[in-house]
């Protein structure tokens, strides 16, 4: 699906931007792949590593998803774009609301015009585990994006731009990450770990399986599809002394915005969900959309989950162990 073809990621020179670039120009041969960020010298440290001469299908534009004109210049002839770019931490965000609200909110708006006016054939927007049953404002804008990125497919009318966004928790090795935070006080000789509630849990995945479900699942979009990987989930205090095993555990207390327990699919959204082995689809409730016609994926037929079937961190059947968690760490974090 991505051989030979034109693709755009927003917010190309984050963690998951740089996985993503790296895997497509491994495996999929694109035409040209356009990296649309507004930090140059974060564009600039890429190029060093995705040198031009051995990679001649890149291409950097600098530019804000804020930027309306820049993002339809940008996407000329484009035919897939991955939606990356946000205002992303939670504190920050309470802080600056508006600023959050004008990158999560009206970038989307603009991603969505831009790709309907160039006429791009697939989107799709990475959301957060956060965006359900939001408590902070990161997440309140986040699910708002993905109101407007699902509704988009009736914004489109007659066009061929079809829309879906993929919803996974916290990522293993990501930038600013927990895990980056307790690896430096580990590094720095630190004895004292701080956690804010020995009960918390959350989802995590690595960065390669995030990015693999986001090209797996534009190669399965119809368009309208809110998709969940199955992960699992980890318990704060066992990633803590993963890493740190010699470490004291320090409570510090919930920050404003934090939740004890992670949801990826709340409740509510259960009559919209099917089951696939290693993921979750949730349809959209429109009247166009015919369900019958889109219960199977890949060849695998989905599932029609309980009423009221939620997944949540905590009541999640899969847990990652000490071992696991070890294992995943040396791989992903360098």
């Amino acid at each position: 699906m991505l051989q030979g073809s034109s693709i755009l990621i927003t917010g190309g020179t984050g963690s998951f931007g740089k996985a993503f670039v790296r895997k497509v120009l491994a495996d999929h041969n694109p035409k040209r792949l356009v990296i649309f960020s507004r930090d140059e010298m974060k564009q600039y440290e890429m190029a060093q590593q995705f040198r031009s001469e051995d990679h001649p299908a890149l291409r950097y534009f600098i530019g804000d998803v804020r930027d309306a004109e820049r993002l339809r210049r940008a996407m000329y002839g484009i035919d897939t774009v991955v939606h990356a770019a946000a205002i992303k931490h939670v504190p920050i965000a309470e802080y600056n609301p508006f600023e959050c609200i004008r990158t999560n909110v009206g970038g989307a708006e603009n991603v969505i015009s831009a790709a309907i006016d160039c006429g791009v054939e697939r989107v799709i927007a990475l959301s957060t585990d956060k965006a359900a049953n939001p408590i902070n404002l990161y997440g309140a804008t986040k699910l708002a994006a993905d109101k407007c990125f699902v509704a988009a497919n009736h914004l489109a009318g007659g066009r061929k731009t079809r829309f879906s966004v993929v919803r996974y928790g916290n990522v293993i090795g990501s930038r600013g990450s927990v895990v980056e935070h307790f690896k430096k006080c580990v590094d720095r000789g630190d004895r004292v770990l701080p956690i804010t509630d020995r009960r918390m849990t959350r989802f995590w995945l690595t960065l390669d399986r995030g990015v693999q479900f986001v090209i797996d699942r534009l190669s399965s979009m119809h368009g309208g599809e809110l998709f969940v990987p199955k992960i699992k989930s980890m318990r704060i205090t066992d990633l803590a002394l993963t890493l740190g095993p010699e470490c004291e555990l320090v409570e510090t207390g919930i920050r404003p915005g934090e939740k004890l327990h992670e949801v990826l699919l709340p409740q509510p959204e259960s009559r919209q969900t099917l089951e696939f082995k290693d993921h979750y689809t949730v349809h959209p409730s429109f009247d166009w959309w015919s369900r019958e016609d889109h219960v199977v994926e890949d060849g695998e037929e989905g599932q029609q989950v309980p009423d009221e079937f939620e997944y949540a961190s905590d009541t999640n059947a899969d847990w990652l162990s000490p071992d696991e968690l070890l294992t995943l760490l040396k791989n992903e974090i360098r």
